[in-house]
């Protein structure tokens, strides 16, 4: 389910004249009947409801006096998030003749004619609070205090983003917590500008319209309102035909894959989609093979190149709606690594059974993690593997199982037209029609599989932070056998590993003549900063060196290492563990 939560306001919106009718509870066990979690989001205070409600059991929590107070029905616990209100400011209030007056844990309340009163009174005493109107009813609170935010204290109880809820209100005092909430309604009595930015107008008044809301909710969890929706979606780039014209794909719902050859840009396109994604609160857990994400900023990463991370470590790390996560699992041999995915998929999926959360699941080099002889258990079922990223050089080695859920397919660098053969071949649908030019650094070919526009090329949207792969992983850090730098030679007599670049810098000071000579004719150094250092810029300046044959082996030596300095930062003796 996308939608685990339905947060309520009471007056005129569940309630009529006070008083929550017999069809709109009924309304409300229902959604309880789901698994779904309610909310009430109050203007009223704690007391004050309780005499007019009596069902404080058919909620998850209450936030009452605007945003001020939180109370937990089933323990029957208050927590106040802001401070009382001045006695001195009551004590004018009522030397002025404010009545009805109501003074609660935060919150002071009365009605129109008084609200000038009352901001005289602010600003008398120099206070620092706000007036709030729900219709009539004048509120007021400290600063910054309001329904958003007394809601957005208690989704973390509840292990839940506000992306998985739906609002629905009536006031003035409802667009706050309704602008939280991924989904909006506002009932047909609500006031007129707040039917205008709500997602859903009901067409009943008060209960009739929640009724209208829960049915819906039940029956389809709104599904039918992606449309409505847009402004939540994530951008990819711009065509390349229409600079002006944005490409973009909805944060819910089906899977993406990023396809196409080494050094091609799809680690670079994949952190921008997860910036914009962690820029707008979604959640989201990249496995990592590679190592490849572990300066990914606004990420939490477990694991490194001493220790893998456990199921239990990830799933307790993604407890929390707001943290981001990097499963780094350098350290887990090649051969143990598929089978640590496969115990942890099923965790991830509980997890989002019950939060909606991560909301998006990053599977880099998914060939190894997803191979193709994969068939999923009766936990990870393929329709449940939706928003989910897979990465990957090879789409016809990752299992058909999960690649049948992507509806969208973005091919990079050379050959494009053959990645996405090899996807739809492996699907089993019809692969579109593409032209196979090699694509610059930067473009993609994104081909939605709906049907309602052929492939595009799209001018990739740019990452806005430096990727920190430049750093001590590859220059003093553990690079696995499998992808560590062999000097061997031309009769292959030598076996000189380098795990890193350091250690490739003084290795090449090391070896013989011949030996270095035979691996730059070959095109070995730029091959290996391209495909195991990843980057492509070093590959350029070393593919530039082993191209000159002018030069001598001390002047290429020279080249290489200036080329490497210039870029990463090294130590000036050996690391300890060297």
């Amino acid at each position: 389910m996308r939608y685990l939560a339905l947060a309520c306001d009471y007056d005129g919106t569940l309630a009529l004249r006070g008083r929550v009718d017999e069809p709109t509870l009924a309304a409300l066990e229902r959604v309880r009947a789901t698994g779904r979690r309610l909310i009430m989001v109050t203007g009223r205070e704690l007391d004050d409801l309780a005499g007019t409600f009596d069902h404080f059991e058919l909620f998850d929590r209450i936030v009452a006096e605007n945003g001020g107070l939180l109370y937990n029905p089933a323990e029957k616990t208050e927590k106040v998030i802001a401070p009382p209100p001045p006695p001195e400011f009551v004590d004018l209030l009522r030397s002025r003749g404010v009545a009805p007056l109501s003074v609660g844990r935060t919150i002071v309340a009365t009605w129109r004619p008084h609200e000038h009163t009352v901001l005289s009174a602010i600003h008398d005493l120099g206070l620092e609070l706000q007036v709030i109107f729900n219709k009539d009813a004048v509120m007021v609170l400290p600063s910054g205090i309001n329904k958003a935010t007394g809601l957005g204290a208690v989704l973390p109880e509840l292990g839940l983003s506000p992306h998985n809820v739906v609002g629905v209100g009536d006031a003035e005092n409802d667009h706050a917590f309704l602008e939280l909430c991924e989904c909006s309604a506002a009932v047909a009595n609500a006031l007129p500008a707040l039917r205008d930015k709500a997602d859903i107008p009901t067409a009943g008044d008060h209960g009739a319209g929640v009724i209208e809301l829960i049915d819906e909710l039940v029956e389809n969890d709104l599904a039918g309102r992606e449309e409505r929706l847009q402004r939540h979606h994530i951008l990819l780039g711009t065509r390349v035909e229409e600079p002006d014209a944005e490409v973009t794909f909805p944060p819910y719902g089906g899977g993406l894959l990023v396809a196409g050859t080494s050094g091609s840009g799809k680690s670079s396109l994949i952190t921008g989609l997860l910036e914009r994604l962690g820029e707008r609160g979604y959640q989201f857990c990249v496995i990592d093979p590679e190592g490849d994400y572990e300066g990914l900023e606004g990420a939490l990463v477990l694991g490194d190149r001493q220790q893998a991370p456990s199921v239990d470590q990830v799933l307790n790390a993604l407890a929390s709606p707001a943290e981001n996560l990097v499963v780094d699992l350098v350290a887990l041999p090649l051969a143990d690594r598929p089978p640590f995915f496969q115990a942890l998929l099923p965790r991830l999926l509980e997890l989002r059974a019950r939060t909606g959360r991560p909301h998006w699941l990053v599977v880099d080099e998914a060939h190894h993690l997803l191979p193709a002889a994969w068939e999923p258990g009766q936990a990870t079922l393929p329709g449940e593997l939706h928003s989910v990223l897979y990465s990957t050089v090879h789409p016809a080695m990752i299992a058909p199982h999960a690649l049948g859920g992507v509806t969208i397919a973005i091919a990079t660098g050379a050959a494009p037209a053959e990645t996405l053969r090899q996807f739809a071949q492996t699907i089993g649908v019809k692969p579109p029609r593409v032209a196979n030019d090699d694509l610059p650094p930067g473009e993609a070919i994104v081909w939605r599989r709906d049907g309602r526009e052929v492939p595009i090329r799209v001018r990739v949207a740019p990452a806005q932070t430096v990727r920190r792969r430049h750093t001590r992983k590859y220059a003093t850090g553990d690079l696995p056998p499998d992808r560590s730098f062999y000097f061997r030679g031309p009769d292959g007599k030598l076996n000189l590993r380098a795990q890193n670049l350091f250690l490739f810098l003084q290795l090449a000071d090391g070896v013989d003549d011949a030996t270095w000579e035979y691996h730059r004719r070959r095109g070995d150094y730029s091959d290996w900063f391209r495909e195991q250092i990843k980057d492509d810029e070093l590959a350029a300046a070393a593919a530039a060196v082993e191209e000159d044959r002018a030069l001598s082996p001390a002047e290429s030596r020279a080249h290489i290492r200036a080329a490497v300095e210039g870029r990463y930062t090294l130590p000036a003796a050996a690391p300890a563990h060297a």
